[in-house]
């Protein structure tokens, strides 16, 4: 028998039973909520007005839909929110300057493909329960304001690095949604427990976070690396310091990631070739062994020659050897300017030095 839409019961019995579904298909928390506020969509108008999305020109369009999700998915009047930890317990932190770093996120699988197919299948399951219904399961995959619908969700807070973050398990979690149009129960959002902790602020290294709450894109290390697709400004390559793709550091210093949580996910498990990755044997990688290694996670995106460009910036912040400034003269020879501009910066980074004196 299908359930009867109109029964409070029945629909709060229904929401309990979905999140009972979630945690079963891996998710560590799943919450409802009917949209976004007022003040949720000011912050994205004042910060689009700001300038500090940077190229990320995608942020900027399709703002009505953002913020109304019935835009987005006609009759959407709840979004199911779900969090799934990624956190690998098999990569420790490495200070070694000759080593590449990569955002923890960025080691194993591509999420996109594992949390969407899970939401798929929660869909089904609650498919089985009310009979058919409009839904639609997102992973960064449109334009959604899924840290502030997390929030009223009641999946965590928006911290002053404007990362979410959940009082028993940290930052280190994925997000995913379901747009549906079930009139389900919603949770109470969470509340603020950023304090008067400024961590965040105080460590980044390239003053990104210009202020609590407030993040210029434009000089944080993963726009840089990920979504910048140009020069990296002069002023900020050598802050960037051997990060080759994204960046932890707020993270890391965020005392609530004591609490975090270590992934159960095998698709989320680093792969070999990111365990304390040498920076010259990745700068040496040809474009169909850049392709074969990163093939099915999300450093493809990359494209090889803004992979060769990170990590020339990060062999010009690495300590001066031999082995490195041959590196560098032997790629000199590339044929795309972008990528010469940045092995040029960090052979003058090294031009104090010689061969000879190695």
């Amino acid at each position: 028998m299908q359930l009867a839409l109109n029964n409070p019961t029945e629909l709060d019995a229904l929401a309990q039973q979905i999140k009972c579904w979630g945690r079963e298909l891996g998710f560590q928390q799943i919450g409802i909520t009917a949209g976004v506020t007022q003040h949720d969509q000011q912050r994205l108008f004042n910060w689009l007005a700001a300038g500090y999305h940077g190229e990320m020109n995608y942020m900027a369009q399709h703002q009505a839909m953002r913020c109304d999700p019935a835009q987005l998915l006609p009759g959407t009047i709840r979004i199911i929110t779900a969090r799934m930890n990624y956190l690998p317990a098999a990569v420790p932190f490495s200070a070694n300057p000759t080593h590449a770093v990569i955002a923890r996120y960025a080691l194993g699988r591509d999420y996109h493909r594992v949390i969407r197919k899970r939401l798929k299948q929660l869909a089904q399951r609650i498919e089985q329960q009310t009979g058919a219904f409009h839904y639609r399961p997102l992973v960064d995959s449109a334009p959604v304001l899924e840290k502030p619908l997390a929030q009223q969700a009641g999946l965590g807070w928006i911290g002053k690095h404007t990362n979410l973050i959940n009082q028993q398990a940290g930052s280190w979690f994925f997000l995913g949604e379901l747009y549906v149009d079930l009139p389900l129960p919603i949770d109470p959002p969470a509340v603020n427990h950023c304090g008067r902790c400024h961590a965040c602020l105080m460590h980044c290294p390239t003053a990104a976070i210009i202020a609590p709450y407030q993040l210029d894109a434009q000089r944080c290390i993963a726009y840089l690396t990920i979504e910048h697709h140009g020069a990296i400004p002069e002023s900020l390559r050598s802050l960037i310091g051997q990060h080759i793709f994204g960046c932890d550091i707020c993270q890391q210093v965020c005392p609530w990631n004591r609490f975090a949580q270590l992934t159960q996910e095998r698709d989320f498990h680093p792969r070999l070739q990111w365990i304390n990755a040498d920076l010259i044997t990745l700068f040496n990688w040809n474009e169909p062994q850049f392709l074969q290694y990163t093939e099915g996670t999300p450093i493809r995106r990359l494209g090889y020659q803004r992979w060769l460009r990170n990590i020339a910036i990060a062999l010009g912040n690495a300590p001066p050897s031999l082995r490195i400034w041959q590196a560098l003269i032997d790629r000199l020879v590339y044929p795309d300017e972008l990528v010469r501009e940045h092995i040029q910066w960090a052979l003058a980074r090294h031009n104090r030095f010689t061969p000879a004196l190695y």
